[in-house]
């Protein structure tokens, strides 16, 4: 079987999107750390099973399968998704990523542990950080009178001197720290005396209980301009010269084990005296300290932490209080001294991933009652109200985690991600119904339990500049970087400086004072890196990829972009491996609710672009006018649908820009000069869609198709050949 005969559209989009909306329950081997825009497992078992199975898709996948002596590489590993995919079905593989926290992290994924070995380690951990910092993180419950009850999240706001009169502004951009969703009341702070109010009604909310001043809703704090509530005086933050703004706790959520049962709703307190002195303790303790593990470097400029530089952040340093930078010191200190190497790197991986939590940049969210981690919108996001976590977490007497972004947490994600690995599974969806399908006989790892080894190479290398034997790989498949997009490395840099002092050079990559290189492809306006950069590095590439491939081997990668023109990057690299795009596939690859992409007009939908240097397809995949390229075009909608999707605008553009690329590549395959300077391959790629002519009409016509014409029932469209008469070879 092949990818084009035997990959189903419908059946794995609609899985696909099933785990893109809670990708952790499908596979939880994601929760080893945080990485960026995972693409679905399901789509790349799909793809994987598809060309090496000899059974239909829909009987292979929910079984045991075993390919040994096939070698999958990933020239662009990123989370690995397409590596642990090949691995668990009992290929070797062998990934590149020039990005250090990304190898890091898939070794992380793929290398076995003694899950209970780790469990002791982990406890060790918890217990001597509860020893030692445990009262710093415990308050007083006032609804009850309990002493020493847990703290889950302590909130602040951001202060400044008055320019005028020097006194304490409260940047508050609204004084609503709890809505009625998940909460029996509203809870407002009063903007006169601090203190916490429950109230029914917004609208109307009335005076402070303690006070009597008058409740808002609304604060002072509006585009980057505040008022003194003491003198009037109109104030501009943020101030870049000035250092970061201070904080001030204003509120607690607490976790009360002995009341939770009677007590109806959340337990929210102002900070008394006691909890102010905690604070103030762990800061004198700070200042006394001497760090060895917390990071010294300076925050470097770039696309995203310029918006740091812009609130005065100069140093990585500055993004913890005292608090926080305590905790993870005695953390750092502690896993340092784990005398085994395995167990010392998990759990300097669960460090590095608890930084997401333990920051001075988190939000707490009004409605869910959460901490909000530093990447939930895939940058650095500098809020008014920040959320510190518990660094150890809250355990009930049931098990279970309470809140989340504490040791605990972390901990017990990992656990579940581990355990993953020696027992995969599927979700099967069949009449509304969810049901777990074990897949015995399948585990992830380079051993496990005397099975057959397989072999795993891991390398922070470009890779460009790896050593692959000509025609050894029996497929690549990847996800490669898509020209504009999240600036991965700035953002794992916050990570990274940490991991590094922990780990040293013990990993490949460490060496360097950032995980970032000049030889990114992600467009990057900071680095001067725009599409002829993203064209040559992609092209290298593929072409080594290329080289390395067996004959008629596949090169399969996802993609989706906005623009035209990365796509035309996309084909001139294709041409260049002397390779031929024998199918374009859609598939969902993003939440549609998704924060960084949400209200942009981008697709959820990625193309899955398969590449041979050899083959054939069918000769109506291969239109000549903007009426062929509709009829496809519509043909994928309609599997789209079966799957369970709306389709957007965003989402049809998308697999317009696929199709073209593939006739581009198609048309231009013959005489194909991979020696002309890169503008003019570029523009002379752009010519040959351009015949084709404006893609936003074939967009227009399916709008106005899809509004005239009731959707038909999809049946599974094979892209390949099925005889000699219908068959293009090339």
């Amino acid at each position: 079987m092949t990818i084009e005969k035997n990959f189903d559209v419908s059946m794995i989009a609609a899985m696909a999107l099933k785990e893109k909306q809670i990708q952790q329950n499908y596979r939880p081997i994601i929760a080893v750390h945080k990485w960026f825009a995972r693409r679905p497992g399901t789509l790349f078992r799909g793809l994987l099973l598809s060309e090496f199975s000899e059974d239909p898709l829909a009987d292979s996948f929910f079984r045991a399968n075993d390919f040994p002596g096939r070698l999958v590489a990933d020239p662009f590993m990123g989370g690995g998704t397409p590596l642990i995919e090949a691995n668990r079905i009992g290929c070797d593989v062998i990934g590149f990523d020039i990005n250090a926290m990304a190898t890091w992290i898939v070794r992380e994924e793929i290398e076995h542990l003694d899950i209970h070995a780790y469990r002791e380690a982990a406890s060790k951990l918890v217990t001597a950080l509860e020893r030692d910092i445990g009262a710093a993180y415990r308050t007083d419950c006032p609804h009850y009178g309990d002493l020493e009850v847990p703290v889950k999240y302590f909130l602040w706001v951001k202060v400044l001197d008055c320019e005028k009169c020097g006194r304490d502004v409260d940047l508050f951009p609204g004084y609503l720290l709890a809505d009625d969703t998940r909460h029996p009341s509203n809870v407002l702070v009063c903007s006169q005396c601090g203190e916490l109010n429950e109230v029914s009604n917004l609208g109307s909310p009335g005076q402070c209980h303690s006070c009597t001043a008058v409740l808002f809703e609304s604060g002072p704090a509006k585009r980057h301009r505040c008022a003194c509530r003491h003198c009037g005086h109109m104030n501009s933050y943020p101030r870049p010269s000035d250092g970061p703004l201070r904080h001030r706790m204003f509120a607690i959520e607490y976790y009360n084990p002995h009341r939770k049962e009677a007590h109806s709703g959340r337990f929210f307190k102002k900070p008394d005296e006691k909890d102010l002195s905690r604070a103030a303790g762990a800061a004198a303790r700070w200042q006394k300290l001497e760090p060895r593990f917390v990071p010294d470097q300076e925050i470097p400029p770039g696309d995203e932490t310029n918006r740091l530089h812009r609130w005065g952040y100069s140093y990585y340093r500055d993004l913890f209080n005292e608090r926080q930078l305590v905790g993870l010191e005695l953390s750092c200190r502690l896993i340092a001294s784990v005398p085994n190497q395995r167990m010392r790197h998990a759990l300097a991986t669960n460090l590095s991933d608890l930084l997401r939590y333990q920051n001075m940049l988190c939000r707490y969210d009004t409605m869910a009652l959460k901490s909000l981690d530093i990447f939930s919108v895939h940058g650095f996001p500098v809020g008014l109200v920040q959320c510190e976590s518990n660094l150890l977490g809250i355990v009930n007497g049931s098990g279970t985690n309470v809140g989340s972004g504490g040791w605990c947490n972390i901990v017990e994600k990992y656990v579940k991600a581990k355990r993953y690995c020696e027992a995969p599974f599927e979700m099967r969806h069949q009449g509304g119904r969810k049901a777990l399908v074990p897949i015995k006989g399948e585990w992830i790892g380079e051993r496990w339990n005397g099975g057959r080894p397989r072999a795993v190479t891991i390398r922070c290398v470009s890779s460009t500049d790896a050593q692959l034997e000509p025609q050894s790989l029996d497929a690549v498949f990847t996800d490669p970087p898509y020209l504009g997009n999240v600036q991965y490395g700035e953002l794992m840099d916050f990570c990274y400086v940490w991991l590094r002092r922990l780990v040293g050079s013990q990993a490949e990559g460490f060496a360097r004072p950032s995980s970032q290189s000049p030889d990114e492809l992600t467009g990057n306006e900071t680095q001067a890196r725009g599409l002829v950069h993203f064209t040559d590095g992609l092209s290298a590439v593929y072409r080594a990829m290329a080289r390395a491939l067996k004959p008629g081997a596949p090169l399969a990668f996802t993609f989706h972009h906005n623009r035209i023109e990365a796509y035309h990057a996309v084909g001139v690299a294709i041409l260049d491996a002397r390779l031929v795009c024998s199918a374009t596939l859609p598939c969902p690859a993003e939440m549609g609710g998704s924060i960084h992409i949400r209200g942009t007009g981008s697709s959820i939908v990625d193309t899955v672009l398969v590449c041979r240097n050899h083959g054939r397809v069918r000769r109506s995949q291969l239109f000549e006018t903007p009426a062929g390229l509709l009829d496809l075009v519509l043909a994928d909608l309609e599997q789209l649908r079966a799957a369970g999707l709306k389709p957007t605008v965003g989402d049809t553009r998308c697999i317009v820009f696929g199709h073209l690329t593939r006739m581009g590549i198609w048309n231009l395959r013959m005489g194909w000069e991979t020696a002309a300077p890169t503008p003019d391959r570029l523009a002379r790629f752009a010519g040959a869609l351009a015949e084709y002519g404006d893609p936003q009409s074939v967009i227009n016509a399916v709008g106005r198709q899809t509004q005239l014409s009731p959707m038909r029932v999809a049946q599974p469209i094979s892209i390949y050949a099925q005889d000699e008469q219908d068959a293009v070879s090339f």
